[in-house]
């Protein structure tokens, strides 16, 4: 298994062409460093009595942390900036990725966390993890192969909290088993191989084994507390479920930031909390934080996170070009804010950060292929429609005006620079074309009306509306907008249909919507987020999200999907169960013929780079930094290590 790993970060260095050159940030998973120091405000609070000594808070031999640059100070409050009250991923970004692995600053090799070591069995269905000792959560509890235990068997599979489980904890329809070998030692066991587990462990969707605390959620589940409807009444929610949400929340939901009580191994706590109505959240220093640096001094160097919420993106911009925001690149991160934020760069007094792209599309739109409405379904379900739609979108003029010409026409599958790139996959029906897209319609039965507009077989008009989150991603609502002018030449009539994520999330859980739009993954990292090659993801495969339902339930939920999406289901449980890379990429590539084949989503062109801010007194960070939701960018460059200068 480390060879595997060690060949698949050779292929990644390539492909990031040279973010390895950045690397100055390494863990050494059972290095220790001599005792250090502290926060001066925690030391007060030692002297005081209110606080045990630090080596009470530490582990025996803590994590040490390579500062990027160097060993830093302890102060201040970092600012940054949330968009709207559905934003939590930003706080996640930033703070929530303390799972048992994580990944390299380069995103080539998966390293310790808060497992300082593993073993994985030779078929890949066994992990051991040795746990570092002596870890504490927040509030001062030992962290142990217990709370892992709990938070995987107690509640990611129990069945009244999770319809279905994560896909990353199931393998061959079944869910994986987790027994605690001793108080640091925890083995996970698969039903099947499972040669990508780390990797995925290392993602934001990894990070359930470390983040439902025994000692506090147990409080929250009939297992433990015979009390817990009357509990649930009194709290005034509906369910247990409910409270268990509320008070424990999950990896992607509000209310993980909503509970100031909840204790976490995060370097900082909530301390003013993420609920309706609030203007910022603030985090406040964990003391019991179990990472150091090479002095021995104990992380994080930065008192608070400040996260201002801004209802719109131009009062982040303002904040951000006034030098009120610290670090900044979600949100701000188009194309069109770049000059603006060049030209302003000493008045704001930053610097910019690089982001390299991990996705391959900058737009992927996906016609909703399992409509409730038959008629629309049938539609979406064309295939010659779908391709007919693809070349009546004039890419190039798409690119020049939204993008800058930053970009090229692209469909889906690996960036180019990647070994498993697909040629057809990623350039078919990206040719503008409109009198062959008239013609296609025209044959499909889509004929135009008195008004030149097209009409459905069964009299109807040829109308739906794509979903866009505007504050998310503005240049998505400036791209449909043109390809609503390119259909419409086309006699095809499509309405942007701005709204809010959470109403976004929940249309798609509903399978309420006609068509969604996403940027498209799998630019570098293929494996990890594979929802356009199938339907893989309940909330990602917008196509078709009954089958996905179906996917993940092992048929006991959602719709059968058809055989080639079955088919590519089956090719690629065999291979994230495969550790060799070449036999792997064989693998996908049968994937990827298929999903070409059938031509399911039509994307816009490639993802381009993308960029943000750091003020020029904010060290440690890396100035060029993967842009990935499996590298949730900045947090595996750890902010616990950025700090300030005077």
């Amino acid at each position: 298994m480390p060879n595997e790993i060690l060949s698949r970060g050779v292929s990644r260095r390539a492909v990031l062409g040279g973010m390895a050159g950045v690397a100055a940030l390494s863990v050494a998973g059972r290095a220790f460093a001599a005792p250090g120091g502290e926060a001066p405000a925690l030391a007060q609070l030692v002297k005081d009595g209110k606080l045990p000594p630090l080596a009470e808070r530490l582990p025996k031999k803590p994590m040490v942390v390579t500062p990027f640059e160097k060993v830093g100070t302890y102060g201040g409050t970092l600012r940054r900036g949330l968009r709207g009250s559905s934003d939590h991923n930003g706080i996640l970004r930033m703070v929530g990725n303390q799972s048992l692995v994580r990944w390299n600053l380069e995103f080539t090799a998966v390293q310790p966390n808060l497992a300082e070591s593993w073993e994985v069995s030779d078929d890949a269905t066994q992990f051991t993890f040795h746990l570092i000792e002596g870890v504490r959560w927040s509030d001062g509890h030992p962290f142990t192969a217990d709370d892992i235990v709990f938070a995987i068997e107690d509640c990611v599979k129990n069945t009244e909290l999770y319809s279905s489980t994560p896909a990353q904890l199931a393998v061959a329809g079944k869910p994986v088993t987790v027994e605690k070998i001793d108080d640091h030692t925890v083995k996970f066991t698969f039903a099947a191989p499972n040669a990508l587990y780390l990797e995925n462990l290392a993602t934001p969707l990894g990070q359930h084994p470390t983040l439902f605390p025994k000692h506090y959620c147990s409080q929250f589940l009939p297992k433990y507390n015979p009390n817990i409807e009357a509990d649930a009444k009194k709290a005034g929610v509906t369910s247990w479920t409910e409270l268990f949400r509320s008070r424990c929340g999950d990896i992607e939901i509000p209310t993980r930031w909503g509970n100031v009580d909840k204790p976490t191994l995060d370097p900082w706590v909530v301390k003013e909390p993420y609920v309706g109505g609030a203007t910022r959240v603030v985090m406040a220093r964990n003391p019991y934080f179990w990472q150091v640096d090479t002095s021995g001094n104990q992380l994080p160097y930065i008192d608070e996170i400040n996260f201002g919420i801004s209802q719109d993106v131009e009062s982040l911009m303002l904040n951000v070009i006034s030098g009120k925001i610290d670090i900044q690149e979600r949100h701000i991160s188009v194309l069109a804010n770049k000059p603006t934020l060049s030209q302003n760069m000493q008045k704001g007094d930053y610097r910019l950060l690089t982001l390299v792209p991990s996705a391959s599309q900058q737009c992927q739109i996906y016609f909703n292929i399992t409509h409730k409405d038959p008629a629309m379904r049938k539609m979406f379900a064309d295939k010659s429609f779908r391709q007919a739609l693809s070349i009546g979108i004039n890419r190039q003029e798409l690119i020049d005006i939204v993008y800058f010409g930053q970009s090229e026409p692209y469909q889906a599958g690996p960036r180019p620079t990647h070994p498993w790139y697909h040629e057809k996959y990623a350039r078919q029906f990206t040719e503008y074309d409109p009198d062959k897209a008239g013609a296609m319609l025209d044959q499909a039965g889509y004929k135009k009306g008195g008004d030149g507009m097209r009409v459905r077989p069964d009299g109807q008009k040829v109308f739906f509306s794509i979903d866009v989150i505007p504050t998310l991603y503005p240049d998505l609502v400036d791209a449909l907008e043109l390809v609503k002018t390119h259909w419409a030449q086309i006699g095809v009539d499509m309405k942007v249909n701005t709204i809010e994520r959470a109403l976004y999330y929940t249309r798609g859980d509903d399978n309420a919507h006609d068509a969604a739009v996403w940027p498209g993954p799998g630019g570098l990292d293929p494996m990890l987020d594979p929802r356009d090659f199938f339907a893989f993801h309940p909330q990602g495969s917008r196509y078709a999200i009954p089958w996905t339902l179906w996917y993940t339930s092992n048929g006991a939920r959602g719709e059968e999907p058809p055989e080639s999406q079955k088919k590519r289901m089956k090719l690629f449980d065999e291979a994230r169960s495969t550790a060799d890379l070449d036999k792997r990429g064989a693998i996908m590539k049968q994937i990827f013929d298929i999903a070409a084949e059938e031509f399911e989503t039509v994307g816009l062109c490639l993802a381009v780079g993308g960029f943000g801010i750091i003020r020029n007194n904010l060290r440690n960070v890396p100035e060029k930094q993967p842009d990935s939701w499996s590298w949730p960018n900045p947090g595996p460059a750890m902010p616990q290590q950025f700090t300030f200068t005077s």
